[in-house]
């Protein structure tokens, strides 16, 4: 039998080496390609909501001193004109700063000098692009559906409870609770919002509209200890064309504004807890969950969906009429306007910089939160 030389077991050894490596390479990559897909995803977001207010106050020729991606320390910098371009470290946030716009300026171009409706137009763009971003998104999605998913009840399972309270197969469901529903996503949204399994439906049955009073499912428990409710019946789908891909879509974006008011309403409500919430550390894990599921799947479409909630939310979010959002900007232009003068700006200033603070003292709660999720 032929002796294994010593220069041969060293080469074994070699390839197993780098065997190895290349596993522990993959391992690594596999699990960090998701949050680097997450994070670029989120910096889209924060880029597009940022051209926004560039982009009009450009237009309206107000000077921008600096565009700003992420947070805190600067990584690196290029001046263009009269704008600084800068990369900062944490990937949580960005910014434009605009001449005058929180401080005095007697510089004609400043943000303080314009009229005030060029300067609701500035504020409102970030979240009017996030908003527009989300609606495209759930374009993509639909127009790569093999139906699109309609309200309209196609027929009832087999075990079906709901058949019994009134509901009848053909009826076009356009209400729950008092609520409208435009699209299957307010349909499904605001069934898994109700608690016990009993709601109140308008359909339209024949061209006319019918209420049905205390139409009930069976509400199941799952092994977690949740409960939700059962949804027995089946809704048509239609081929996806031009025109009900966008009605469908523009359906859908109204959908999710609602569900972000209705959970905030919910959350003040106390039907949900700051476990419940999630910030910049928790989005992007459920991004990253969302990539590394649309991977195995090769399905994009729910990646897709969380990334047009996420857009949309932040839009949203940001037109609450509270302090260092831009919904707070503009909550003190409305009043501007009826005054026929703004609040001097000092005042406004101190009362943005009071909710800045008290917004990144929440962010430091919910990150923190965030990451105990993550360890546990």
């Amino acid at each position: 039998m032929k002796q294994t030389s010593k220069q041969e077991t060293l080469l074994l050894k070699e390839v197993v080496e780098i065997n190895l490596l290349s596993l522990n390479i993959s391992a690594v990559w596999g699990k960090a390609w998701p949050i680097i897909v997450a994070v670029l995803f989120f910096g889209l977001i924060i880029f597009i909501h940022e051209l926004g207010h560039f982009t009009f106050a450009k237009i309206f020729k107000v000077r921008v001193n600096e565009f700003a991606m992420g947070m805190g320390p600067t990584i690196i910098k290029k001046k263009f004109r009269e704008t600084t371009y800068a990369l900062r470290l944490f990937p949580i946030g960005g910014f434009v700063s605009m001449e005058g716009e929180d401080e005095e300026s007697e510089d004609e171009r400043s943000f303080s000098k314009k009229p005030c409706w060029q300067r609701i137009i500035i504020v409102a763009a970030g979240a009017v692009m996030n908003l527009i971003l989300g609606l495209i998104i759930c374009i993509c999605i639909n127009a790569s559906q093999d139906l699109v998913a309609t309200t309209t009840v196609a027929g009832f399972n087999e075990d079906a409870v709901s058949v019994s309270s009134g509901l009848k197969a053909e009826d076009k469901i356009v209400g729950i609770d008092g609520h409208s529903v435009t699209s299957y996503m307010d349909l499904s949204f605001l069934m898994m919002r109700d608690k016990d399994g009993v709601m109140d439906m308008t359909v339209k049955r024949d061209g006319e509209k019918v209420e049905l009073k205390d139409v009930t499912f069976e509400m199941r428990e799952y092994e977690d200890g949740t409960k939700s409710m059962y949804l027995d019946f089946k809704i048509y789908g239609v081929e996806p064309k031009f025109g009900n891909v966008i009605a469908t879509s523009a359906g859908e974006t109204l959908s999710i504004i609602k569900v972000v008011y209705l959970s905030l309403f919910d959350l003040v409500t106390g039907q949900y807890g700051m476990n419940d919430l999630s910030g910049p550390i928790g989005t992007v894990t459920y991004i990253a969950d969302a990539a590394s599921s649309a991977q195995q799947t090769y399905d994009l479409s729910n990646l897709l969906l969380i990334m047009a909630l996420i857009t949309i939310n932040i839009g949203v979010f940001n037109l609450l009429p509270l302090p260092a959002l831009d919904g707070g900007r503009l909550f003190f232009m409305v009043i501007e306007l009826i005054r026929r003068k703004p609040i001097k700006q000092k005042y406004e200033a101190w009362i943005h910089a009071s909710g800045l603070a008290l917004l990144i003292l929440l962010m430091i709660i919910i990150s923190a939160n965030d990451i105990i999720k993550l360890v546990k």
